[in-house]
C-alpha cells in the first residue's frame, strides 16, 4: 500500500515540548518546568459567568467573527491599554486560541514558495504552520548578547526577494525577551523598505514586568502591515478555554475570516462569555497573578545564577532561559539526564530553533516551593558533572 501521508505533514517535526511532557506523564515525583501553562485556576467570576450562560441556554453558534459584545469590549480594551485601534465589526476575529489565529493568519497571506522570516528562538508552531501553508520558514536568530531582541542587522541579512512576512513574538516564548518601541522602530524601517507584512504574536503582552508592553502595530507605519495575535490563555489562566483573537486591517481580516469560516466556524460560545467577563471584571486577579510571577522570576533566576547556570533576567512571559554551555553537555543531553536523574523536567532550547541551542526553557509558572526544590535538584545534578 502506498504512503498516503502528505509530503507537508512528513516535513514537519513533532513538538519537542510535547516529547518531554509525555515522558513526565510516565514518571513519578517529577517537578515539571516544561509546559507553559499557568498553575493558577481561572478566576471564579469568569467560570461563574460561563456556567450561568450555559444554564441560560447560551450554547449555540455565534457570528463567525465572534460575539459582538466581546469584540466591542475587546476593541475598547485594546485602545485603552495599548493604543491599538481596531474596528470591532471589520478588524477583529475571535478564534479558538492564539494557535488558530496564527494558522489562519499565515494561510491568509502565504502562497507556495513565499519565504516567511521567523524570529528564533520562538514558539514551536511558527515554522511548521508556514510549511503547511506551502511557504518556507527562514529563521532569524536572536542571541543572548542582544537580550534575545530581534537585531535589525541580522534580520536584513535574511531578507530576499521572496520574503513576504516576518513573525515575531514579544514578550518571547521561550526567552522572556521584550522589544521596546525604539527596538521595534528599527525593525519597522526594514519591514517598510522591503514591503513585508508583520505577524506579531503578543499573547504574553500582559506579562511584561519592567516596562509597559509596546504593541507592534502602534509603531511607525506598521499598523496597515501588521496582523496582531493575542488571547486569554496566559494572563487570565484560561489555557483550556481556547479563546484567542486576530486583529488586522479589513482586507487581511477578511482573508483570514474566510479560512476561519471553513475550518472552525466560531470559537466556543461559553468560552467567549468567559473572555468577556475577564475583560470586564478580572483586572485585579490578573494583576495579582502577574505580581506573583514577578516574585517567582526574581527568586528563580537568582537561584539559577547562584548554582552555576548563567541566566539573563527575562523581562516578560514566565520563562527563564539559562545557558548550559559551561557544563559540556548539549541542551538535549542536559534536559534528558536532569529528568532521569533528578526528576526535573525542562525543555531543551534547541526545540525553539537554532538560537535556543545551549539553553533550557524553564517555566516558572509553578509554586515557589516547587521552584526551590527544582533548584536543589538541579544543583545536585550539576555536582555530578
Amino acid at each position: 500500500m502506498r504512503n498516503f501521508t502528505s509530503l507537508r505533514a512528513q516535513e514537519i517535526p513533532p513538538s519537542g515540548i510535547r516529547k518531554f511532557f509525555d515522558l513526565v506523564l510516565t514518571m513519578e515525583d517529577v517537578i515539571s518546568l516544561g509546559v507553559g501553562e499557568p498553575d493558577f485556576r481561572t478566576p471564579w467570576n469568569i467560570c461563574e459567568s460561563s456556567i450561568y450562560s450555559i444554564e441560560q441556554g447560551v450554547t449555540s453558534y455565534t457570528s463567525n467573527k465572534g460575539l459582538q459584545t466581546l469584540r466591542d469590549t475587546l476593541s475598547r480594551y485594546l485602545a485603552q491599554h495599548y493604543n491599538l485601534n481596531y474596528n470591532s465589526d471589520q478588524e477583529i476575529i475571535i478564534t479558538s486560541g492564539v494557535s488558530e489565529a496564527l494558522d489562519i493568519a499565515i494561510r491568509a497571506i502565504v502562497d507556495p514558495g513565499d519565504e516567511v522570516l521567523v524570529a528564533q528562538p520562538g514558539y514551536v508552531s511558527y515554522g511548521p504552520c508556514v510549511t503547511l501553508a506551502g511557504g518556507k520558514p527562514v529563521p532569524v536568530r536572536c542571541v543572548e548578547k542582544d537580550h534575545f531582541k530581534l537585531n535589525p542587522d541580522t534580520l536584513a541579512e535574511q531578507i530576499t526577494s521572496k520574503s513576504k512576512a516576518l513573525i515575531i513574538n514579544f514578550p518571547n516564548n521561550p526567552t522572556g525577551g521584550v522589544m521596546t518601541e525604539s527596538d521595534l522602530k528599527a525593525v519597522a524601517d526594514l519591514i517598510i523598505d522591503h514591503d513585508l507584512l508583520l505577524i506579531s504574536d503578543e499573547v504574553y503582552a500582559e506579562l511584561t514586568y519592567e516596562t509597559h508592553h509596546c504593541a507592534a502595530a502602534t509603531v511607525s507605519a506598521l499598523r496597515e502591515r501588521t496582523i496582531t495575535l493575542n488571547g486569554f490563555s496566559k494572563a487570565y489562566a484560561m489555557t483550556g478555554w481556547r479563546i484567542g483573537y486576530l486583529c488586522a486591517p479589513k482586507e487581511l481580516c477578511d482573508a483570514a475570516l474566510k479560512i476561519h469560516q471553513y475550518v472552525m466556524l466560531c470559537a466556543p460560545v461559553m468560552g467567549q462569555v468567559g473572555a468577556l467577563e475577564a475583560l470586564r471584571s478580572a483586572e485585579e486577579e490578573k494583576n495579582s497573578m502577574v505580581n506573583e510571577y514577578r516574585l517567582r522570576r526574581n527568586m528563580f533566576v537568582a537561584g539559577l545564577n547562584r548554582i552555576g547556570l548563567p541566566c539573563h533576567v527575562p523581562e516578560g512571559a514566565f520563562y527563564a532561559f539559562p545557558s548550559v554551555e559551561k557544563t559540556g553537555l548539549s541542551d538535549v543531553e542536559f534536559a534528558e539526564r536532569l529528568l532521569k536523574e533528578q526528576r526535573v523536567a525542562v525543555v531543551p532550547g534547541s526545540v525553539f530553533g537554532s538560537g535556543g541551542e545551549g539553553h533550557l526553557r524553564c517555566a516558572y509558572a509553578v509554586s515557589r516551593k516547587e521552584l526551590n526544590e527544582a533548584l536543589l535538584r538541579m544543583e545536585a545534578f550539576l555536582s555530578t558533572l
